[in-house]
């Protein structure tokens, strides 16, 4: 279906550090990642280990234990069981000190335009014009990096090279992962011993849990499948993202990686993970009021008015039901552009109201977008001005409070009930923009 001689022909190195959070912390207890048996548990200070999550397992728990990341803590083996398992607590600025670290090694062979780093734990490499400075073919340039990190950190890292990033990502989840020498290099040519042996549909980048069961109820249930499905199908199932699938379903990715995306506009947003699940509307309420008030500050500190609210919930894993294609929800909704945090809050309100049927809550996100400067106060004609003016000003003195004395210096009432106090203490940390803060 594809040509493949009009495509891009590329050298993308895609480098993935091992186990990383949990290869991290066995170097820090001066362990070999590979022969640690640990698991690195987030967990409320205060709260029982069973509620905590486990953010990575050492490859030996993994194999030994047959542990994963996401599982809960209260799943975990007994110490009967797993007398040699060791329970850790996370450190995560020492992880982004050595995601730094592993960056500047990458910097030694290629230029900062053709570098990506696609998570804290994965970068990618435009090696196109560079390779040949470092070795005779890309396979030993791969392994020489491999080994500088290893020397360097201590880390162990898995690289997929491909013709392009599609290619180069899929080689390193599918094959390089499993190979002793943990490189792999995949080629258009080889697409039919490669992307469409691939056994699960969820192992492809880019399809889901979801999207894959979705292909599956229209007959769809390989990645050879896929790639020999009329095209047409697959557009009026899934819209664009149709044409997306079945172009990776034959390798092919024309992005480049020094072609850096720059969006056209802004959008301010937090999410939190909570340390428990909330089944109960009020204490859920109160999160989404404050998350959404400080993401109202922040427009309102770059004098700005937002014309559209998101609000993102994402379920708790045992509210999880694929067969319903629900496993939380993401609903915009366009508002006349204001940076008032009742104005803001309500709608936040009023979309998890309509949309919320009692499951149990894991994940809340608040973004506001459409932005346009805060030239003059818009005014609701159903409510009263003073009322109103009184809610713009206050808005911009508690702002004032809160940057000088901290987010937490003023506090409503609401959220100081039994069952909050928790959310109160924890610390919520402004995002990039359009990004993600973390408790």
């Amino acid at each position: 279906m594809y040509d493949f001689k009009y495509e891009p022909h590329r050298i993308i190195f895609m480098i993935d550090n091992k186990s990383f959070f949990a290869s991290c912390e066995a170097l820090r207890l001066g362990l070999n990642p590979m022969k640690a048996c640990l698991v690195v548990i987030s967990r409320q200070p205060d709260a029982p280990l069973g509620s905590g999550l486990i953010m990575a397992a050492s490859p030996l728990a993994k194999k030994k234990y047959n542990l994963h990341n996401v599982m809960r803590a209260r799943n975990l083996p007994s110490k009967k069981e797993a007398p040699d398992l060791m329970l850790v607590d996370p450190h995560m600025n020492l992880y982004i000190k050595r995601s730094m670290q592993v960056l500047d090694i990458f910097r030694k062979y290629a230029a900062d335009e053709d570098i990506h780093m696609y998570s804290i734990d994965e970068g990618m490499i435009d090696m196109t014009t560079s390779w040949k400075l470092f070795g005779n073919d890309p396979y030993n340039v791969a392994h020489k990096i491999q080994k500088d990190i290893h020397d360097t950190l201590g880390l162990y890292t898995t690289c997929g090279i491909g013709e392009n990033p599609l290619l180069a990502k899929l080689a390193m989840d599918n094959e390089a992962k499993h190979n002793k020498s943990m490189v792999a290099f995949w080629h258009y040519i080889d697409i039919p011993d490669t992307i469409w042996r691939i056994p699960k549909l969820e192992d492809v980048w880019g399809i889901n849990t979801r999207t894959a069961n979705h292909l599956r109820r229209i007959g769809i249930n390989n990645v050879y499948q896929l790639a020999h499905t009329d095209p047409a199908i697959l557009k009026k199932e899934f819209g664009i993202i149709g044409e997306q699938l079945f172009a990776e379903s034959w390798g092919v990715d024309r992005s480049i990686i020094s072609h850096k995306y720059h969006p056209k506009t802004k959008s301010y947003g937090n999410s939190q993970v909570l340390q428990r699940d909330y089944s109960q509307q009020r204490e859920i309420e109160i999160v989404i009021r404050e998350i959404g008030e400080q993401v109202g500050a922040r427009i309102r500190a770059h004098n700005l008015c937002a014309g559209k609210v998101s609000l993102y919930i994402g379920f708790s894993f045992s509210e999880l039901d694929y067969d319903n294609d629900r496993d939380g929800f993401n609903v915009q909704r366009k508002i006349t552009p204001t940076n008032v945090n009742h104005e803001l809050v309500q709608t936040l309100l009023a979309i998890f109201r309509k949309n919320w049927r009692g499951e149990a809550v894991r994940c809340i996100g608040v973004s506001y977008s459409e932005l346009v400067p805060d030239h003059s106060m818009q005014l609701n004609i159903l409510e009263d001005p003073e009322l109103q003016i009184k809610r713009y000003k206050l808005d911009h003195v508690v702002d004032k409070l809160r940057k000088k004395y901290g987010f937490s210096a003023v506090v409503k009432a609401s959220s100081l009930s039994k069952g909050a106090t928790a959310i109160q203490r924890s610390k919520l940390v402004g995002g990039h923009n359009g990004g993600n803060a973390y408790e």
